[in-house]
């Protein structure tokens, strides 16, 4: 069994086929320096002209402060070449790693082509960073292809991260984290299947946070993904706490405004962490995450923030516990017209964004299944719909629906994670009318390493549910989409085994949605 190892070093394999080393320069090493890029690099949210380049320094990979090993702000040079070797240096310049943000550093690159990719690398307390790899945006007026993957639900103990290093060899123009990038809980020992651990107790302060994120950031599979391709990220419950929403711990003995200091470190710990542009950077107890994307005339990402404006958990069970669960279908909240799982700022942002938007495509890339689901409860056998998701706030899901059919929005197809399984379905009108018109498509990737849910129990339900075309819960792994302007193929990618560092990959799935015509035909 491998478990977490600080001291390791990393070797990063660039997609334009040359091996990239971390460089530690004689200097760094006669001064007993230790090498700062333990976490890698990545960049984010593309734009024509641009993008952000992140890194964090972090000699020690953890330490009781999270702080990296560093207490003082420290300068970090940067530079973008427009080849891997790193001669033609296009943009140069520096940035200040400050304590109070863990010595990570966001810098938003621009004047750069657009539709093109460019190189870039970090050098600072004598030691140069791992070489990435940034594509920028095609220009508004540009149609093009693309190829694009969606990961979700990471859980370091329960695997290896096999599916972010196939995907980072497929070579993707952009990647889009669906949440779970972390799991804050330590189960392992519950499982002595587990093959990894974390090193730290639950996350509850900043601290905390910065530790467990630090931990996940040095796995060689997802520094290789981030270093090949920009992301684009937005989160789920376990970035936080596992089923929170907005600012209601699950548990009902967790008092509000000790719920909302453990949520703003963890924002704060995500902002450090992520290749993010100022505007997402922390305000208080909030901080800003849904916005879109535009990819030329090809497509506009709706990112979607799905937790921190929620409505309180609805049908919250005798027990006061807010935590997800099959409530029968007549629960009042589920349809209350007065609960919003966006908040109602981000629901009339995304109707603005969809009326205006330019894209071919519109892909709403947000974190959880979107579609209806009647189930069971799988100890009492009840049947009803879950708590934690849109089935919770059904009411949302109806005006973001009768929102892009107002718009007549074009081609829009929805992506998402959380549930550990893929998932296909048709998004009707009428929730309850399997004969009422296709509004959109929905692809919903499994999850990296995370069990799924049980295979025979949700397959037992899909009579119950027309509207599913696909389901798998038994394999990991991640969903690969490449998009032109006639339509979208989708693959669903599994790995041969989580408990395996050298896991193969495979195609399960392959669907296609032709422009014009809403829901997936199996490819």
């Amino acid at each position: 069994m491998t478990d977490f190892n600080p001291d390791r070093r990393r070797i990063i394999t660039g997609v334009a086929g040359a091996t990239l080393l971390s460089i530690l320069s004689p200097f760094a090493r006669s001064a007993g320096v230790d090498y700062p890029f333990t976490l890698g690099v990545a960049s984010g949210d593309p734009l024509p002209d641009g993008f952000v380049i992140w890194t964090r320094l972090a000699p020690k990979v953890m330490t009781p402060s999270g702080d990296g090993g560093l207490n003082k702000p420290v300068e970090v040079r940067w530079k973008i070449a427009s080849d891997a070797a790193m001669v033609h240096v296009v943009r140069t310049g520096q940035a200040t790693a400050h304590p109070r943000l863990a010595h990570s550093v966001h810098v938003e690159v621009s004047g750069l082509q657009p539709g093109r990719p460019y190189w870039y690398q970090f050098e600072s307390l004598g030691a140069q960073s791992a070489v990435g790899q940034a594509c920028t945006a095609p220009l508004a007026s540009a149609m093009v292809s693309a190829r694009f993957g969606f990961v979700s639900c990471s859980h370091w103990e329960a695997g290896y991260f096999s599916a972010y290093r196939h995907l980072a060899a497929e070579r993707p123009d952009l990647v889009f984290f669906l949440g779970d990038y972390i799991y804050e809980m330590n189960v392992s020992a519950e499982n002595p299947r587990f093959p990894r651990h974390h090193a730290t107790p639950d996350p509850m302060d900043l601290a905390g946070y910065r530790n467990r994120y630090a931990q996940y950031k040095t796995d060689p599979d997802l520094q290789a993904l981030h270093a090949c391709a920009p992301s684009v990220a937005t989160w789920d419950d376990h970035e936080v706490q596992n089923d929170y929403a907005a600012q209601w711990s699950q548990d009902p003995n967790v008092p509000v405004d000790s719920f909302l200091r453990r949520r703003a470190a963890a924002y704060q710990a995500f902002y450090e962490h992520m290749p993010l542009r100022a505007s997402s950077l922390p305000k208080g107890q909030e901080m800003r995450i849904y916005r879109n994307l535009d990819y030329g005339r090809l497509a506009r990402f709706h990112v979607l923030d799905g937790r921190q404006y929620r409505s309180e958990q609805p049908c919250i069970q005798a027990n006061g516990s807010r935590r997800g669960h099959v409530a029968p279908s007549d629960c009042p909240d589920l349809r209350d017209p007065k609960r919003t799982m966006l908040g109602w700022e981000q629901e009339t942002w995304l109707d603005r964004s969809f009326a205006e938007s330019p894209g071919q495509w519109n892909v709403i890339a947000q974190d959880l299944l979107v579609a209806p689901l009647e189930q069971r409860d799988l100890k009492t056998q009840a049947q009803g719909h879950w708590t934690d998701g849109w089935d919770g706030y059904m009411t949302t899901r109806e005006r973001v629906l009768a929102s892009l059919q107002r718009h007549q929005t074009r081609n829009p197809v929805f992506w998402g994670g959380d549930i550990h399984s893929f998932w296909t379905t048709d998004l009707h009108a009428d929730a309850g009318n399997p004969d009422s018109a296709i509004v959109a498509t929905e692809f919903v990737g499994t999850s990296v390493t995370s069990s799924g849910p049980p295979f025979e129990a949700f397959n037992s339900i899909l009579g119950l549910n027309p509207h599913v075309k696909f389901f798998d819960s038994r394999q990991r792994g991640y969903v690969a989409v490449d998009l032109n302007e006639q339509q979208m193929q989708t693959r669903f990618q599994v790995v041969s085994d989580v408990l395996d560092p050298a896991a193969s990959v495979s195609t399960l799935k392959r669907f296609v949605v032709e422009a014009g015509k809403a829901g997936a035909v199996a490819g």
